[in-house]
């Protein structure tokens, strides 16, 4: 068994199996390498492409699905065979759904979702632990010409959002709209607002339904992974597949708004909304607003180790924030030396600060004590043929 070490070692590592995984990073963290990545991902039915050859010794651990958790995930994988240099992380941004199908159909060692398993899922999958790793924010983007992009940020609230998805609010200029944005009412045009939203199955519109659901009563499309958009009924509503087609479609069409991670959207500078939460007060998104959102509903987790944290009521939450998961098989694995690397690379991430601290400044925010304490319970149910995974740690 190989220990565990908790502190980098500033080398390189030469490991081809890496650049199969993320590109050729000129950075630990290099967001555009990501993205790009997200767009030549392997269909649901594929695992994550496998390299020509591996360095004798070595074990290759796949991972695919959410795009919001990939900014992280795709970090990690560059930093950790610095740590244990035995160990390849192979992670593909295909989307929560995506992940899930592969997880399901055993074509992936772990799956990335933003999304819950739904009962057919859990079903369909067996023994299939889900359990989550970080949590972060949802931002509006918008692009309004009018608007100087150095002046004062677009204000929106819940109930105003829900109808412009609800597309009952359809111009710039219109009352809603130009009552929580004095400073720029006067340039809000009267042009058509054009909605954007995932046209993939995404973790991200589960947690943005999710909570344009607790926003408004008005909004009757539902909560998922997909929805039926009433803006798409209504002739104003276009998809994008993964944030980047969403940052795409709103950045090429004028008086578009759109929806996507904090993450990304920091990443790749894009501008975003401010939003008025539930107690009133005008909050932007930051790792702080996440974390008073998480501990909103510290207490408020499924059995199955999942929480719903929109809307919250704390001064400083910001309302649309959501929990990103990982998804393995407990106790079906039967590559012991594999499922032992893999919840050594949870562990480490999970808890190294030098691991939590990658994940921080790229917008993401660790897991709580009380929430990490439960999680740990969970992995060390895990089996592999039969016996409890154990982990090495130093």
């Amino acid at each position: 068994m190989s220990k565990f070490v908790h502190s980098f070692l500033f080398a390189f590592v030469a490991m081809s199996v890496l650049l199969a995984a993320c590109g050729t990073p000129a950075t630990p963290a290099a967001p555009v390498a990501t993205e790009a990545a997200a767009t030549q991902a392997p269909s649901v039915t594929q695992a994550p492409a496998q390299p020509t050859a591996l360095p004798a010794g070595s074990v290759q651990i796949n991972g695919a699905g959410s795009t919001f958790q990939q900014p992280a995930m795709s970090d990690w994988a560059y930093a950790y065979p610095l740590i244990d240099p035995s160990v390849a992380i192979n992670y593909q941004g295909v989307g929560s759904g995506a992940g899930k199908k592969n997880i399901i159909g055993n074509t992936v060692d772990f799956a990335g979702s933003d999304s819950v398993l739904s009962d057919q899922e859990t079903t369909d999958g067996k023994d299939l632990q889900i359990f989550p790793i970080l949590a972060g924010a949802v931002v509006m983007i918008y692009n309004i010409p009018e608007l100087d992009p150095k002046g004062p940020v677009l204000v929106l609230d819940g109930k105003t959002l829900a109808g412009i998805y609800n597309a009952t609010i359809t111009k710039w200029n219109d009352p809603a709209i130009a009552a929580l944005n004095p400073q720029i009412a006067t340039k809000l045009p009267a042009k058509q607002i054009t909605v954007v939203h995932r046209s993939d199955g995404s973790g991200t519109t589960e947690i943005f339904t999710n909570a344009l659901t607790a926003f408004s009563a008005d909004w009757t499309a539902g909560h998922g992974a997909t929805v039926e958009w009433p803006a798409d009924k209504a002739g104003s509503g276009i998809g994008g597949k993964g944030s980047q087609g969403v940052t795409a479609a709103v950045q090429n069409t004028p008086y578009a708004i759109g929806y996507v991670e904090y993450s990304f959207a920091t990443a790749n500078g894009l501008s975003f909304a401010q939003m008025v939460n539930k107690a009133g007060k005008t909050v932007t998104a930051t790792p702080d607003s996440v974390k008073s959102a998480m501990n909103d509903f510290a207490t408020a987790f499924t059995p199955a180790l999942t929480a719903v944290i929109v809307n919250g009521g704390g001064d400083g939450t910001w309302p649309i924030a959501g929990y990103t998961y990982d998804i393995i098989h407990a106790s079906s694995m039967t590559d012991c030396v594999k499922a032992q690397k893999m919840l050594e690379f949870f562990h480490w991430f999970l808890t190294d600060p030098s691991a939590t601290k990658r994940a921080t400044d790229l917008g993401f925010v660790p897991l709580p004590d009380a929430v990490l304490q439960q999680v740990n319970t969970a992995l060390s149910k895990v089996t592999c043929n039969g016996q409890p995974v154990t982990i090495m740690t130093k």
